[in-house]
């Protein structure tokens, strides 16, 4: 990076004729901004997406090489995704809080989540700040994160526990415990207190969703769903859930340049997709879904109603929105679903009886988008099975208009050829 001041520009530097404000730029964003009243160090630079300026110092205060290296360090951060202005004032609550130099909890987890949510997805960071906001820092926020012992965290997560919420109980004391590492790593702890507090809170199992995987059952459910009376977008979009064995968030966010008419095809980039951050922003996977004609049907429904917007499923009160993933749970409900049924439920409906009726597991699994743990087997699934997932898919939509009409039929009645084309 080329610079452009020197010392004796910085000491002569004045502002304009008319006495409005000059800028004196040095290169890299960071310049002189010259007053009637001072001499002001500036960097301008776009976080976020947007244009934020990260006030250096004062000149003389601040010389021309102590600028540049602070310059230098805000540069450094926001190549890390940390926003310079946003660190500086959480150094600076942790440095003035106390007279005494000790660092409150609150002031080094707000320094901890500034620096963990950049590898994390907004949403996922959100959700944990929120709980150490709401049920954290009215009790720790103010101790010196130093002197608090396990008793005192144990006593936080209680009343988290107390109120059923047991699983976001541990999610919180994991919390805990990376802001405690990184005040040990960055030496205003001396251990990770919530070691100690292993087993000292009830174990909860996660719950799997609620699923109809008798076909008789599931049959009744298709044909109150055809019923169903909502808005068109949900209607539609409640109709196709149980063909594509999609998440609800992924279907709610459908976008009408996804969608393939001619080749019958639906492709969703992987930022939509369930992943880590990283494999979002690399965007370099896509997650093709064969379309059978029953979901084909459907978005040629929609189509004269939203396709001159960006999403299939528009928003109930802003088109230019998507639908609320949450639209089709709160559909089942009203339909009186809700305990045996959920969005999410269709997939592993889907998932059970496809595996019963014989198809390919590893190309259940690719149409499902779950990562396979093992990374060699992964590897080599990357493979799409894509023909022989267009024709489950097909069999699949077949069988269940089959049991919409009521049909008497064996619910398993075709095992399909194997496949060795992996597609």
């Amino acid at each position: 990076m080329k610079r452009m001041l020197n010392n004796t520009m910085a000491k002569n530097a004045k502002p304009q004729e008319n006495g409005k404000p000059k800028k004196y730029t040095d290169g890299g964003g960071m310049y002189l901004l010259v007053t009637k009243t001072g001499k002001y160090w500036r960097y301008n630079y776009i976080f976020a997406g947007k244009q934020k300026t990260y006030a250096i110092g004062i000149y003389p205060d601040i010389s021309l090489k102590e600028a540049r290296n602070l310059h230098d360090e805000a540069r450094d951060l926001l190549a890390r995704d940390i926003d310079p202005s946003a660190y500086k004032k959480i150094q600076k609550l942790s440095s003035n809080r106390y007279s005494d130099g000790k660092n409150s909890f609150e002031a080094v987890a707000r320094e901890w989540y500034l620096i963990w949510k950049a590898e994390n997805t907004e949403y996922h960071a959100k959700r944990v700040f929120s709980r150490l906001k709401k049920d954290v820092f009215p009790w720790l926020g103010d101790r010196p994160i130093k002197d608090i012992e396990p008793p005192e965290i144990l006593v936080v997560l209680n009343r988290v526990v107390s109120r059923g919420a047991i699983e976001t109980a541990h999610r919180i004391m994991q919390s805990i415990g990376q802001v405690f590492r990184y005040a040990v790593a960055t030496g205003r702890a001396e251990r990770n207190q919530t070691a100690d507090l292993k087993g000292a809170l009830p174990s909860y199992r996660t719950k799997h969703f609620p699923a109809i995987t008798n076909p008789k059952e599931l049959g009744h459910l298709l044909r109150v769903i055809d019923d169903y009376r909502g808005s068109l977008v949900v209607r539609c979009a409640f109709r196709l859930s149980p063909l594509v064995m999609l998440r609800p968030s992924e279907l709610a966010g459908a976008e009408w340049s996804e969608i393939d008419f001619e080749k019958e095809l639906w492709t969703i980039p992987a930022k939509r997709m369930k992943a880590s951050k990283a494999i979002k922003e690399e965007n370099i996977y896509s997650h093709v879904i064969p379309l059978p004609k029953q979901a084909i049907e459907i978005l040629k429904e929609i189509y004269p109603l939203t396709g001159r917007f960006q999403h299939v499923f528009t928003g109930a009160r802003d088109r230019r929105k998507p639908m609320n993933p949450s639209s089709i749970n709160t559909a089942l409900k009203r339909l009186g679903f809700q305990d045996v049924m959920k969005a999410h439920s269709f997939r592993a409906t889907a998932s059970s009886l496809l595996n019963e009726m014989g198809f390919n597991p590893d190309a259940i699994e690719r149409q499902l988008s779950h990562k396979d743990k093992n990374q060699v087997r992964s590897a080599y699934n990357r493979a799409q099975y894509l023909e022989e997932r267009r024709e489950m898919l097909q069999h699949w939509a077949d069988y269940l208009d089959r049991l919409k009409n009521g049909a008497e039929i064996i619910p398993f009645d075709r095992k399909p050829p194997k496949h060795n084309n992996l597609g």
